[in-house]
């Protein structure tokens, strides 16, 4: 068989005979039944798998085994092979299937072994070796139970060798990230949450930032994007950023994605306040209503879990509203919004051609083609608001199967800034409860959505401190306010809920910066694709 020529044998699958082919042209493997002489042509019972899809090929020992086919005892010897591959199930779960394939002849079998370990040889995108972090507390405190039933044996049979850390504390992860040689390793896998996940996140973009000469304090800087993928085993008790990613919380699924090597770039938020960073963002930077829930479930931990719940029962009882002005600069470079009803999906055209479109963008702005960030027009925004959130991505969850903004986008160079401004508390549950069904979420006047690059907000109790502030802005930019009767709780500053995380800061300055990481995963894919 040449280079490209296709390989194509009768062998024996669950004791019925069948043509198999191997086109390494197409990278795909078919096999389908073959009662009569020669390997014919495929029918409708033709099963396939892309190369890129397989596992791991190994020979079989199939001796001892009894066969009560007539048509199997003429073998004197059966010589087999198994292909461990990848098989879709429901929901977007992938689970690991083997077919094993079987004929009379030693030098046939070894050459369909050596055919097939050669084009998955050629598969250079596979990691090798990789470097795991365990989260043994995190979720419901199954991280190292999840590792070692569902994901160890899969890399093992894989033959992906792993480096294991077990996190003792706060940190540990991105301490390690800074002092460990990471250059050996093809990428890094975290055991956990979305907890888990932002910690890691934090220690390799920081480090890459320090090696790079890059200052994470600058808030224009241009941060260089890190040469490792990130995997997530989801063992947390939202999994946020993998539901958004691969469409599932199952760990099985994406020790699967890791294993085949998929790559998915995503975009990453710097939140910066007085020339300091504080916090990168990927999912969801919350003012107001999430704040307040994760800054009063931070009191109660004790409560375990259900803490979330009770934390947002009593938050939304409180409808406390807060006082601010938000100014942003739109995203011209996007080709999509936040209402068109097109979701974020393996291989997606908005995601490429927006990233197209902002390099273009950067480079006409960098030889003075087009005017730069400070010269552009902003917008402003002010008022009192129960919510003021930004998401990088659908934020989706078992719970909120189709997000905070079902049509933000993983890797299109912006955020979706999602404004709700004081109402009435039914009409905040009326809007809360959008989230769970399949209504427009934003059809709603008190609800303002934008797809932005960059924002800024100030609230009030700030602005009180500087006086200025305001009145620099409308002066700036002029300004998009509108006043409406007062039906909620005026309180004088909430915190933000940076994923998952509380932070404190009154003022913050937030860029998001395209596709500066990616992770061991190909986005949700449509059904039947």
């Amino acid at each position: 068989m040449g280079a490209a020529e296709p390989l194509r044998s009768v062998l024996w699958v669950k004791q019925q005979r069948c043509a198999v082919s191997l086109d390494p042209a197409r990278a795909l493997l078919r096999w389908w039944r073959s009662p009569g002489p020669g390997a014919g042509d495929p029918g409708a019972d033709v099963c396939s798998v892309p190369i890129s899809e397989i596992i791991t090929v190994e020979e079989t020992d199939v001796n001892g085994k009894h066969y009560s086919s007539g048509k199997w005892q003429k073998m004197e010897k059966p010589y087999a092979f198994t292909v461990h591959r990848v098989r879709r199930a429901r929901r977007h779960r992938w689970r690991r299937a083997q077919v094993t394939f079987c004929c009379a002849d030693e030098q046939l079998l070894h050459l369909w072994l050596q055919t097939l370990r050669e084009l998955l040889a050629k598969l250079t995108s596979r990691p090798k070796h990789l470097l795991v972090f365990i989260n043994p507390f995190g979720g419901k405190g199954q991280g190292k139970r999840i590792y070692d039933r569902k994901v160890a044996p899969l890399f093992t049979l894989a033959s992906v060798s792993t480096e294991i850390i077990v996190t003792e504390r706060a940190n540990h992860a991105k301490e390690s990230l800074y002092e460990l040689s990471i250059d050996k390793f093809d990428g890094i896998v975290c055991v956990g949450g979305d907890g888990m996940f932002s910690e890691v996140l934090h220690g390799l973009v920081g480090r890459t930032q320090r090696d790079a000469g890059v200052d994470q304090n600058q808030p224009r800087a241009a941060l260089a994007p890190s040469p490792l993928r990130i995997g997530i085993i989801p063992a947390g008790s939202t999994d946020c950023v993998c539901y958004s990613t691969v469409g599932t919380n199952d760990a099985e699924t994406s020790a699967l994605h890791i294993i085949v090597g998929d790559s998915l770039a995503m975009d990453v938020s710097s939140v910066h306040h007085d020339g300091a960073l504080l916090r990168y963002s990927v999912s969801l930077l919350g003012y107001g209503f999430y704040g307040d829930i994760i800054r009063d479930s931070e009191r109660k931990r004790w409560m375990g879990l259900v803490r979330y719940d009770f934390s947002g029962l009593k938050t939304f009882l409180s409808h406390h509203c807060y006082e601010g002005t938000v100014s942003f600069l739109p995203a011209q470079h996007t080709v999509g919004s936040p209402r068109d009803g097109k979701p974020c999906r393996a291989g997606c055209f908005v995601c490429r051609q927006s990233r197209q479109q902002l390099e273009e963008e950067q480079k006409r702005s960098l030889y003075g083609l087009e005017s730069g960030e400070e010269v552009e027009e902003w917008k402003v925004v002010c008022g009192q608001f129960l919510a003021i959130n930004a998401t990088n991505m659908s934020c989706a969850c078992p719970r909120c199967p189709r997000g905070l903004s079902p049509s933000a986008h993983l890797g299109d160079g912006s955020s979706d800034l999602i404004l709700i401004r004081k109402c009435s508390r039914f009409n905040f549950l009326r809007f809360l409860v959008r989230h769970t069904n399949q209504g427009d979420q934003f059809d709603f006047t008190f609800v303002e959505v934008y797809r932005v690059k960059r924002f800024q907000f100030v609230s009030q109790a700030a602005e009180d401190e500087d006086g200025s502030v305001r009145g620099r802005g409308k002066k700036r930019f002029g300004q998009i306010c509108s006043d409406q009767p007062p039906c909620c709780c005026a309180a004088p500053s909430s915190s933000w809920n940076c994923d998952g995380e509380v932070l404190r800061s009154p003022a913050v300055d937030v860029r998001v910066h395209c596709q500066l990481v990616r992770l061991f995963a190909r986005g949700i894919e449509e059904p039947g694709s």
